[in-house]
C-alpha cells in the first residue's frame, strides 16, 4: 500500500510527500523492521523500575533494517525518508495498523474479556464453547493464538499484543474464514491503545482488584477507568454482579453471580471437576466443567452467558462446557485416574499456595509437587516457593525452572534450606523431565501430582540456551510410557 493511501485511510493529515514509497508492514519494534516497513517511534512507558525508552533513539536501527518511512512525535525531525509528525504515537500506530490490514475488526463479531483475575480462563473457555458449537472463532490470549485448530505463540509475555500484531491476527482470522474472535484484554492494552478502533459485540467484565498494576496506572481509579474502556466500546456487557464495581458499570447487560441473570443454584466439586445446576434467562439446566476450584464456577458462568448472547442454546452451551480440555497450563487436568496430574503456571509463593490449597480438598491421597524457581530473579521468590511447597505438599521434587546463567545448584540448595526450616519432605532433581518422571512414577491411586511453574510456556532457559519445552507433552509422554 502506498504511504499516502495508508495515511489517508488512517486519517493522519499530511501536507506533502517528496516520495511515496510502497509500505509492506508496520511495527513499533525496530528489531522487527523489514524492507519496506513503516516504523512508528513510540515513546515507552516509564515505570518505577526503569525509565521509558524513546522509539526515536531506535530510528537508525529501523533504517538499517529497511524502513522506508517513520512516524513520530518530535517536532522538526529531519530524515532522508518521509518522517510524519503526529500528536499521539500510540493512537497513530493503532490507526495505521488497522488501515494497513483492511480494518479486519469490522469483518468479525468481536468479544472482549477483561478482569484482574480469571480473564484467561474465561477467554479460553468462551472460545472453546463457541468453536465446539460449529462457529469459526479466533482467539488471542495470554496462553496463545488459536483458530481453525491452529495454535501459535507470539514472542514475549503479552496478554494482549501490540496493535500491529492485534490487527494482523484479526486479518488472519478473517482470511481463514472466522466469523468471530475472542480477545483477552489487559488494562495495559486498553491504556496503551493496543485495541483502539475495535468495537465489541460483547464485553466481559470478570472482576476488578484495585491494587493490581499500579506500576502503570498509578492509582486504583485510573486502573479502573482503563479497564472500563472495554465496556465503553461494547454493545452489550456480561458483568460480574458479585464484583464491587458492578454498580458503576451501567450499560445493557446480563449479570452473573449471586442474584444475577446467570446463577449457580447448586454445585459439587469432585475429583474430576465441578458439577453445577445453572439458572439462566432460558431456564435451569445441569452441567459440569472439567476444572477444579469453586472459583471456576464464576468463570464458567461468564463463558456460558457470552455463548448464549452469541446465539447458542443451552444444549450447545452444555456440550461445549462439558468437553472443555482445560486452559493450557492453568490448573489443567492431564489425567484423572488412577491418580490425578495437573499442570499449573503457579510460580510465586502466593500462587503456589493457592494452587495447592485448591487441590487439597479433592485429593484423597498425597499431593506430589514438581517445582523450581527462575534464575536472575529476586532470591525471596525462590524461598517463598520453597516455603509454600514445604507447608502445603506431602512430597516435593525441586527442579529447574529457567535458571538462565545463574547456578542451578545454588538455586536448588537455597530452596532446600528453606524447605528444611519448615519440615518439608523433598528431594532435588536438577533435570526437569526426570523430576516429572519421578513424580508420576511415585504416585499412587488417589494421589495428585502438580507440575508447577512452567504452565503454557514453550521454552526452558538453561544457561544461555533457550530450549523448546512443552510441559504437557513431557508429562503425557511419561504417562503413556507407564
Amino acid at each position: 500500500m502506498k504511504l499516502s493511501k495508508l495515511l489517508e485511510l488512517a486519517k493522519i493529515p499530511l501536507d506533502t510527500l517528496k516520495v511515496d514509497p510502497e509500505i509492506t508492514g508496520i511495527t513499533l519494534d525496530s528489531r522487527s523492521v523489514k524492507t519496506g516497513f513503516l516504523f512508528v517511534a513510540v515513546q515507552g512507558v516509564p515505570l518505577p523500575s526503569r525509565p521509558g525508552l524513546d522509539g526515536h533513539d531506535f530510528i537508525p536501527q529501523a533504517l538499517a533494517n529497511g524502513a522506508l518511512a517513520v512516524v513520530g512525535t518530535r517536532e522538526g525531525f529531519a530524515l532522508e525518508i518521509p518522517y510524519i509528525e503526529v500528536q499521539n504515537d500510540r493512537r497513530a500506530v493503532a490507526d495505521l495498523s488497522a488501515a494497513f490490514w483492511g480494518f479486519p475488526g469490522r469483518k468479525l463479531e468481536l468479544i472482549g474479556i477483561t478482569g484482574s483475575k480469571g480473564k484467561t480462563t474465561t477467554t479460553v473457555l468462551t472460545h472453546h464453547i463457541l468453536e465446539h458449537s460449529g462457529l469459526k472463532v479466533g482467539r488471542i490470549s495470554t496462553v496463545g493464538i488459536r483458530y481453525n485448530g491452529i495454535e501459535e505463540f507470539l514472542p514475549g509475555h503479552f496478554t494482549t499484543p501490540e496493535a500491529p500484531a492485534v490487527q494482523e491476527l484479526l486479518a488472519k482470522f478473517a482470511q481463514a474464514g472466522c466469523t468471530h474472535a475472542v480477545l483477552e484484554i489487559s488494562s495495559h492494552a486498553l491504556e496503551l491503545e493496543r485495541v483502539r478502533g475495535l468495537e465489541f459485540a460483547v464485553g466481559g467484565w470478570v472482576n476488578f482488584i484495585p491494587d493490581d498494576h499500579l506500576d502503570l496506572h498509578g492509582t486504583a481509579e485510573k486502573y479502573f477507568l482503563a479497564k472500563r474502556k472495554l465496556l465503553e466500546h461494547s454493545k452489550f456487557g456480561i458483568l460480574n454482579r458479585d464484583d464491587a464495581t458492578y454498580p458503576q458499570l451501567e450499560m445493557p447487560h446480563w449479570s452473573y453471580g449471586h442474584h444475577g441473570d446467570w446463577q449457580i443454584l447448586e454445585s459439587l466439586e469432585t475429583t474430576e471437576g465441578l458439577e453445577m445446576l445453572v439458572q439462566s434467562p432460558f431456564g435451569a439446566f445441569e452441567t459440569r466443567v472439567p476444572m477444579i476450584g469453586i472459583f471456576n464456577g464464576a468463570n464458567a458462568l461468564a463463558a456460558l452467558a457470552i455463548g448464549a448472547r452469541m446465539g447458542l442454546n443451552p444444549t450447545q452451551l452444555k456440550a461445549g462446557l462439558e468437553s472443555f480440555p482445560g486452559v493450557p497450563g492453568r490448573m489443567q487436568m492431564l489425567q484423572t485416574k488412577p491418580f490425578r496430574v495437573f499442570n499449573d503456571f503457579a510460580h510465586t509463593e502466593a500462587s503456589l499456595t493457592a494452587a495447592l490449597e485448591t487441590l487439597r480438598p479433592t485429593t484423597t491421597g498425597k499431593i506430589i509437587l514438581v517445582v523450581g524457581a527462575a534464575g536472575e530473579r529476586d532470591v525471596s521468590r525462590r524461598t517463598g516457593i520453597a516455603r509454600a511447597a514445604a507447608l502445603n505438599s506431602d512430597f516435593t521434587i525441586f527442579t529447574e525452572e529457567d535458571h538462565r546463567t545463574e547456578s542451578l545448584d545454588t538455586i536448588l540448595e537455597t530452596m532446600a534450606s528453606e524447605a528444611r526450616i519448615h519440615g518439608g519432605n523433598f528431594v532435588l532433581e536438577p533435570d526437569r523431565r526426570a523430576a516429572i518422571g519421578l513424580a508420576i512414577s511415585s504416585a499412587k491411586p488417589g494421589d495428585t501430582v502438580l507440575l508447577a511453574g512452567k504452565g503454557h510456556e514453550r521454552s526452558l532457559e538453561r544457561g544461555l540456551d533457550v530450549l523448546p519445552w512443552d510441559e504437557n507433552a513431557q508429562a503425557r509422554a511419561i504417562l503413556d510410557s507407564l
